[in-house]
């Protein structure tokens, strides 16, 4: 964790597979895959959330094989009374900030002296926002997808922001409508 007690990013990955784990037992393959489409969702792919491998959690005795051994067989895994211990420690972890805040201060300066570009130039600027706008949506669009048994104050600040960029993206395409 870092110093504030916040999760590091692999931290993250750790939380969501002992979580999913302690929902239901899932096979390793499965197990590998909702990790990596569910963090894929919110943050686009991410060579600093490939995390820890799922064997390094099976060998500190934090989840444990039903069946098999491991990845070479496909074993089914589940949490165990460690690693239930594991996830309070970090599902109490502090949060911080939006690590986007580059991305969302480039894209403010962006916007803020777009008119400072030539008239063309400032038109694949806003179709390059729209875009990036498109896409964010997609992935969360697509991570509230099958998520009908998750609490619903996880379902509805989802769709919050989802609305919320859908709303961005809507003033972006009106502002750039104008003469």
């Amino acid at each position: 964790m870092f110093r504030d007690n916040s999760l590091i990013p692999t931290e993250a990955v750790r939380l969501a597979s002992l979580a999913l784990l302690a929902e239901t037992p899932r096979r390793y393959g499965d197990l590998a895959a909702e990790v990596r489409h569910f963090t894929s969702c919110i943050t686009g792919p991410s060579l600093e959330l490939m995390g820890t491998p799922l064997e390094l959690l099976r060998l500190e005795g934090l989840v444990a094989s039903r069946s098999g051994t491991g990845m070479a067989d496909n074993a089914v895994l589940e949490i165990t009374e460690a690693g239930r211990v594991a996830l309070g420690a970090l599902l109490r972890a502090q949060l911080r900030a939006p690590s986007g805040d580059m991305n969302r201060l480039a894209l403010l300066l962006k916007l803020r002296f777009l008119h400072l570009l030539p008239c063309e130039e400032q038109g694949a600027q806003i179709a390059h926002i729209a875009d990036s706008l498109e896409a964010e949506i997609a992935r969360l669009q697509d991570l509230r997808r099958g998520q009908e048994a998750a609490p619903p104050e996880f379902r509805a600040w989802l769709d919050q922001d989802i609305a919320a960029l859908e709303a961005r993206l809507d003033g972006l395409n009106k502002g750039a409508a104008r003469p």
